[in-house]
């Protein structure tokens, strides 16, 4: 097209029609290095896993949630029914506002799930008037008014409905002061109730307590009691003590902390005017001990989590947010960074799928495969003909490789249910040798060998000093355990267990008692009143000879081999991953990833930014070499970086010449004028702005040793 004329004009170049395609996860998954095919491969196996650990965590928090929520839906019901009943006692209780103190623990992120469910079951089963808020959008009591009128009408109004002026005129009202708002959702709900209750033609009534209407209660939930105002919730529970009589009102109170947040927020005026029972929610840390059980402890979800890693996201649960919903975003956080970085990840699948990606691995991937670390120690163990055909005949080293992926998905498949019978054996010992939590054994059966560290052998003797009973029923816990394990040397050991079980039963507790109460005939008898020194100490030698020498009662035989079945299965098949060929695949060992993305420092990042400023603003102009900051950086940046080359105080009038040299050298001054590095109202402005932003940011703080100088906070740590 040509834009030549003879008078000026304005020439318009119409856009393409076609429209860009906007790109989706797989196309930003697979545009990482490596063949397409694969990463399709990938990406679908990464899916798969992804949703079932979406699936199975609701799942998991419905079924945990279960009995609370049952329960606040049996109260809710109860309200409406009280409402409705005649007695003196229900009438006397109608004069209070039911609530329900919801203790859910200080994993504050993991609350909106249960408040979520809790909404949803309530319209579903008890009544449609529900409404949330939280303290943030409730400053005062106006907003705290209004933003529970506008969700509850606007939960019940339906956009199908001819109700157009009763909706215009509820927008206007809701705009008016407390009183009459609260006056006007009266009427509204009255208004509500009168239409569903008169939607079908009903029968003759009997009985004057007929005539009334269902009255559905409305619910309102503080999803954050602690971080309300006061002042705004006492004030707002006076209010609708004034309308209870005609709005079924129910409150359920979100507490993080204690019950006793509710004394400490109302005085017992407004309290007086609740009806609270209590409530408590299954504590975070028994959560994370089922989503552990659920999703790692398994050989059925084949990804798994290396020992740094695991301790990175327990370590953040424990010591930050004890949040659940943190910790499994972890878990997806290091599952998209296993399928992402790593092109053999396309093994990481069930065993059926994993043999026919096998099959299908290109020279390239199998390439990768003989530069594992794990698969080249057991290349090293080979003779010396196996090597040379490993590394050269693809076809051969996919045979090898098809036997210790199946081998690997049988150490997966017989290692769980060994560490679930250690851990019932030894999760109730004294002082806990090997951790209350079977995470905790988890951890240190990943990193060494179990059988070899001092816990486990003080375990050990704890063990053999338990009653009859109670190792009885420890070691039916473990057959239990064994039972239930589709794998034939489980099936094994567990046939061996039920045989040291029923030995156990056929002990004779007579002879048993009659063999531990045998006399030991002791040499201290034969002792004459008068010995010398080698008497006695013969004597003494034939004591020791005759305690070692005693015989063992059938039970503590019987326990000692027990005990030596159990550590057999331990030694057998509770040895670390990195032990077995071709782990690389499927378990993620990048603790420093997820502790970047997770464990955030802004510190760390704050000290980045301001020492390489290219690093965040990628511009050209700003790139410099040897840690040196550009002259055009911005002035914080500058200020920075000579505040570094200073002592604990730094004198400002110094800092100030030194930052208007650098300054004027950015502005292209020639370094032989006499302005040159001249202090100007804007740069001393601008210089002033630089040292309030570092102050704000904790870099350096006024000092009275020295009015003009300040000091550095971060000396000798940068």
């Amino acid at each position: 097209m040509s834009t030549t004329s003879v008078s000026k004009g304005c020439f318009v170049f119409k856009p393409n029609a076609k429209k860009k395609r906007s790109l989706t996860a797989e196309d930003y998954f697979t545009g990482c290095s490596g063949r397409a095919e694969n990463s399709k491969v990938r990406f679908g196996i990464c899916q798969n896993l992804w949703d079932r650990i979406k699936s199975e965590t609701e799942a998991l928090q419905d079924e945990l949630n279960r009995n609370v929520l049952d329960s606040l839906l049996d109260l809710a019901r109860k309200c409406s029914s009280t409402h409705r009943s005649s007695d003196w006692a229900s009438k006397m209780r109608a004069s209070e506002i039911p609530t329900a103190a919801l203790v859910l623990g200080v994993n504050v992120p993991d609350h909106d799930m249960t408040f979520q469910s809790l909404s949803e079951l309530l319209q579903q089963s008890v009544t449609p008037h529900v409404a949330s808020v939280q303290a943030n959008e409730c400053a005062t009591l106006k907003h705290l008014m209004k933003k529970v009128l506008e969700k509850l009408t606007g939960a019940v109004v339906d956009e199908e409905d001819d109700d157009e002026e009763e909706t215009e005129q509820m927008s206007a009202q809701l705009h008016r002061s407390a009183h009459c708002s609260f006056s006007t959702l009266c009427d509204w709900y009255n208004t509500k109730t009168r239409k569903s209750s008169s939607g079908t033609p009903g029968k003759k009534r009997s009985s004057p307590s007929k005539d009334e209407p269902p009255r559905p209660p409305v619910v309102i939930i503080f999803k954050d009691l602690e971080a309300f105002n006061p002042k705004v919730l006492q004030n707002f529970i006076l209010i609708c003590s004034l309308y209870i009589e005609r709005l079924p009102l129910m409150f359920i109170f979100g507490i993080a902390t204690s019950p006793s947040t509710v004394q400490h927020m109302l005085p017992h005026s407004v309290s007086s005017l609740l009806c609270i029972e209590l409530f408590q929610s299954l504590s975070c840390t028994q959560h994370l001990a089922t989503v552990i059980d659920k999703l790692i402890l398994t050989p059925q979800f084949p990804f798994k989590l290396n020992a740094k890693v695991m301790q990175v996201l327990i370590s953040i649960f424990l010591y930050h947010d004890f949040s659940v919903r943190n910790f499994i975003k972890g878990v997806q956080l290091a599952l998209l960074e296993h399928f992402h970085s790593r092109p053999l990840s396309v093994l990481c699948c069930e065993k059926k799928e994993a043999v026919q990606n096998l099959l299908q691995l290109s020279h390239q991937d199998l390439e990768r495969v003989r530069q594992l670390p794990s698969f080249k120690r057991y290349v090293e163990e080979l003779d010396r003909q196996e090597q040379v055909s490993l590394s050269s005949d693809d076809g051969h080293l996919k045979d090898v490789c098809l036997k210790l992926i199946k081998k690997l998905h049988k150490y997966h498949k017989n290692y769980y249910p060994v560490l679930r019978c250690l851990h019932t054996l030894t999760c109730s010992l004294p002082r806990y040798p090997l951790g209350k939590q079977i995470r905790e054994l988890h951890l240190i059966c990943l990193e060494s060998n179990v059988w070899e560290s001092e816990d486990y052998q003080s375990a050990l003797k704890l063990l053999k000093m338990l009653a009859k009973d109670e190792l009885i029923s420890l070691l039916q816990k473990c057959a239990e355990i064994l039972q239930a394990v589709k794998s034939k040397k489980m099936k094994r050991a567990f046939v061996q267990l039920e045989e040291l079980l029923d030995k156990f039963k056929q002990l004779d507790t007579a002879e048993t008692v009659s063999s531990v109460e045998e006399i030991v005939t002791s040499p201290v008898r034969n002792l004459q009143k008068k010995t010398d020194l080698f008497q006695l100490q013969k004597t003494l030698l034939e004591m020791n000879e005759s305690r070692r020498s005693k015989r063992l009662s059938p039970f503590e035989v019987l326990r000692n081999e027990a005990l030596e079945f159990i550590e057999g299965l331990v030694k057998n098949h509770l040895f670390p991953p990195e032990s077995q060929t071709l782990y690389e695949v499927c378990y993620y060992s990048s603790s420093a990833t997820v502790r970047r993305h997770l464990n955030a420092t802004p510190r760390t990042s704050v000290q980045a930014a301001l020492s390489s400023p290219y690093y965040y603003i990628q511009n050209d102009k700003l790139k410099a070499e040897d840690g040196s900051v550009s002259n055009a950086a911005p002035d914080i940046c500058i200020a920075y970086k000579l505040h570094l080359e200073c002592g604990r105080l730094i004198n400002l009038y110094d800092w100030l010449e030194a930052y208007s040299t650098v300054v004027s050298a950015a502005e292209g001054k020639d370094p032989d004028s006499e302005d040159f590095g001249k202090v100007d109202e804007v740069k001393h402005a601008r210089f002033i702005r630089a040292v309030s932003e570092l102050e704000f940011l904790g870099f350096i703080k006024s000092t009275k040793q020295k009015t003009d100088h300040v000091a550095r906070l971060t000396w000798g740590g940068c």
